[in-house]
């Protein structure tokens, strides 16, 4: 499944979220693919889509930022998916 993450940085927070993203690149947990990230202009948070069958793996990842960032994951769905379902609807 695919997760999009949507975080923050925590107020007084930022130069350790820095410092923590330099030293590990944010990689994710074993078991969960970063299939891209993307920066706020503002550096105040940005957006990280990744693919994962294991929701703990995904959820081990959140853990380790979240004193410093505030994060909300969501499973999404692509548009080919998504139209396939809306014509199986119409259908009804």
């Amino acid at each position: 499944m695919k997760f999009m993450l949507t975080y923050s940085v925590r107020p007084g927070c930022r130069p350790d979220a820095i410092n923590r993203f330099l030293t590990t690149q944010g990689a994710p947990p074993a078991g969960v693919k970063l299939l891209g990230r993307w920066h706020n202009t503002d550096s105040s948070g940005g957006f990280a889509l990744f693919e994962t069958d294991d929701p703990v793996a995904l959820f081990e990842g959140s853990a380790m930022w979240a004193d410093v960032l505030d994060l909300n994951s969501h499973s999404v769905v692509e548009d080919p998916d998504a139209a396939a379902v809306f014509v199986k609807l119409q259908g009804k």
